[in-house]
């Protein structure tokens, strides 16, 4: 994936929670690309947006992948 075609689907806070997402998503066939906050990750610090990480699909799939965490 390009980064010009991805959009940020939402920003969870810690990689846990980012994992679910990711899960369900590549189980209805949308790829994810997690990008992690660095701090957060390397101290496992969850607060104040420490370990904040985004969750990108690819534009074209935004819509899909809001349907599929709604559902």
């Amino acid at each position: 994936m390009k980064e010009d075609e991805l959009a940020e689907l939402m920003a969870v806070e810690g990689g846990l929670e980012a994992d679910i997402v990711r899960s369900k998503l590549e189980s209805f066939e949308i790829p994810v690309l997690l990008r992690y906050e660095a701090a957060g990750r390397i101290f496992g610090i969850t607060m104040n947006g420490l370990g904040k990480v985004k969750i990108m699909v690819p534009r074209d799939l935004l819509d899909e992948a809001r349907k599929v965490l709604a559902g």
